[in-house]
């Protein structure tokens, strides 16, 4: 496969509230050892190897999964599938999109053609809300939990029977295999990072239990004894934002907290989140609240 006959996944920056998959085909299959023809698909795929291996060529890359493995193979990217286990290899596949917004009358609908391929049908995938880098095709094979390969196999009972509201049932199975891949993505993201993963956590440990300490990105650089630079696109890759959001955060909850529980006065509270400036506090609470913080108390008290 050459360079020029790939195709970037297609991508939308949605949160999870959005996420509303439709399964178009989903089904167990014993094949015995061959190559398929090259080609994209409109949707998405997840293939799991239940007995023997397969390998799967896309973007100049050939994976060779075995039993226990899954590969999610993102639409628009050609790609190219083998099963290389003698005598067959027995498999789970299935098609879906995120938001429900491809529409599949048979089979070869799933297929985008060779050429002119219609860019408005293809099926887009989500940027992780937390880490606007993170997508399922980043990397795309998994060793899915024993949880994960379970409610796969119960999707396509499911999906074969087509009881009444099986398209109900599909759509809350399929969400729950997606938020499995994706925690088992996440998690093999901050393990694949290098040792500074587990010290990066420790350290946001630190910060939200004493917000209003100096957290500077000079200070979080020196305490993870790396640049400032690199601190903070580590620190950004392990919980999801950059230091500053973070503690911004971490002082905009303590002092909704402090607000509602607490009589101290509106200067107490800023000061001991970090903010001896009760004008600067302010404009930054309104901001993230919409009202003040005399007004938050207030609503809260009588909520």
């Amino acid at each position: 496969m050459s360079e020029d006959r790939c195709l970037s996944p297609k991508t939308r920056s949605a949160p999870f509230t959005t996420w509303s998959p439709n399964i178009h085909y989903a089904q167990f299959q014993t094949l015995p050892p061959c190559r398929f023809p090259v080609r994209r698909l409109y949707d998405f795929e997840l293939i799991y190897v239940i007995h023997g291996e397969m390998a799967t060529t896309m973007n100049g890359q050939r994976y060779l999964l075995s039993a226990g493995q899954l590969i999610f193979l993102p639409s628009g990217v050609y790609h190219q599938n083998e099963i290389v286990s003698e005598p067959d290899a027995k498999l789970m596949g299935i098609h879906f999109d995120f938001f429900g917004e491809v529409t599949i009358q048979k089979e070869e609908d799933l297929l985008a053609p060779e050429k002119e391929i219609v860019w408005d049908k293809l099926a887009a995938e989500p940027l992780i809300e937390t880490d606007r880098g993170l997508t399922f095709s980043s990397n795309p094979v998994y060793s899915p939990s024993v949880e994960c390969v379970q409610t796969m196999e119960q999707l396509i009972h499911e999906f074969a029977r087509r009881s009444l509201g099986y398209e109900l049932v599909c759509k809350g199975l399929m969400l729950e295999i997606l938020a499995q891949l994706l925690r088992s993505q996440m998690a093999r993201r901050i393990t694949g990072v290098s040792e500074h993963g587990e010290r990066i956590k420790r350290l946001a440990e630190q910060m939200d239990a004493a917000p209003a300490e100096d957290w500077s990105n000079r200070r979080v650089a020196a305490e993870l004894r790396m640049s400032v630079d690199h601190a903070a696109k580590l620190f950004r890759r392990i919980i999801g934002v950059p230091p500053g959001e973070f503690l911004r955060t971490v002082r905009h909850r303590e002092a909704c907290r402090l607000l509602r529980d607490t009589d101290w006065t509106i200067e107490e509270v800023g000061a001991h989140i970090g903010y001896s400036d009760i004008h600067y506090f302010s404009r930054l609470f309104h901001a993230n609240e919409g009202i003040s913080p005399r007004a938050y108390r207030k609503l809260s008290r009588i909520l």
